[in-house]
């Protein structure tokens, strides 16, 4: 089942999930498992609550409910950059459990590549060394889908857009998932899509701008209440409201790491 398919919010709400073992690189317990609801059989990413280290600067709510927060920003608004994602019962208590998205296989849409390689539609970031010393440049695919996502991490505020956050899926669909610490209310902007800084926004990250700006002041506010503080929703419509006066990209701030290290 892929993401967009009609009742996958449903299989994740609701599947039995059974879990095959743990994702050892994440920081915090990060079980993969199946979830099986009437016959339909799908991976999911289950995080229980309980696996959660406690972070000094996101001292409030738990990062499972920031995960959902941001699906919720992001369907609310039309985005559809996120895995359905829901907080519910697991085998090891409450958790956050998303819907696993295949990737294409050597398809990154974020790179380092060597100085001389950089290829027409690619955005160069960042000129570094890579592990053995040598020149090379931090890149991402100049594709709408990661346009968009750029967009959408400034409104939510992302603290962690990693490269392996970002996932060709094989339908062709992008996604973007581990939003564990987004939505906090003092900027902390740290990505690798800084590709179009200081670029107009595109028509369709803008129109999506202005639907969440809208169902903020409706429901959606009110539920997003349920995970993260009210000085949370309104930093986020503070920065929508931002966003959408410039009109464009914006830069990096000087005041904290522009990217999140590791890169990757």
């Amino acid at each position: 089942m892929r993401p967009g398919d009609e009742g996958a919010l449903e299989l994740v709400r609701h599947g039995r999930i059974e879990v095959r073992g743990r994702l050892v690189d994440a920081s915090n317990a990060t079980l993969l498992g199946t979830i099986v609801l009437d016959g339909v059989t799908a991976q999911c990413v289950y995080k229980p609550v309980r696996g959660e280290r406690p972070l000094w600067d996101f001292p409030d709510g738990t990062l499972a409910g920031r995960e959902v927060a941001t699906y919720l920003v992001s369907e609310a608004a039309g985005f559809g950059l996120v895995p359905p994602t829901v907080l519910r019962p697991g085998p090891f208590g409450p958790g956050m459990v998303q819907l696993w998205v295949e990737t294409r296989e050597d398809d990154d849409l974020v790179d380092i590549v060597p100085v001389d390689q950089v290829l027409p539609g690619w955005r160069s970031v960042l000129r570094a060394h890579d592990r053995f010393g040598d020149p090379a440049v931090l890149v991402h695919a100049d594709h709408p889908r990661v346009r968009l996502m750029a967009a959408f991490d400034v409104a939510v505020n992302n603290a962690d857009r990693k490269g392996g956050h970002v996932l060709h899926a094989t339908d062709g669909a992008v996604y973007g998932v581990d939003h564990g610490i987004c939505l906090h209310s003092d900027d902390k902007l740290r990505t690798v899509l800084w590709g179009w800084l200081g670029e107009a926004l595109p028509a369709d990250a803008a129109e999506a701008l202005r639907r969440l700006r809208s169902c903020l002041d409706g429901p959606l506010g009110e539920e997003l209440h349920e995970h993260l503080t009210r000085a949370e929703v309104r930093a986020l419509a503070e920065r929508v409201d931002k966003l959408l006066a410039a009109g464009v990209y914006p830069e990096p701030s000087n005041e904290w790491p522009s990217i999140p290290w590791p890169a990757f």
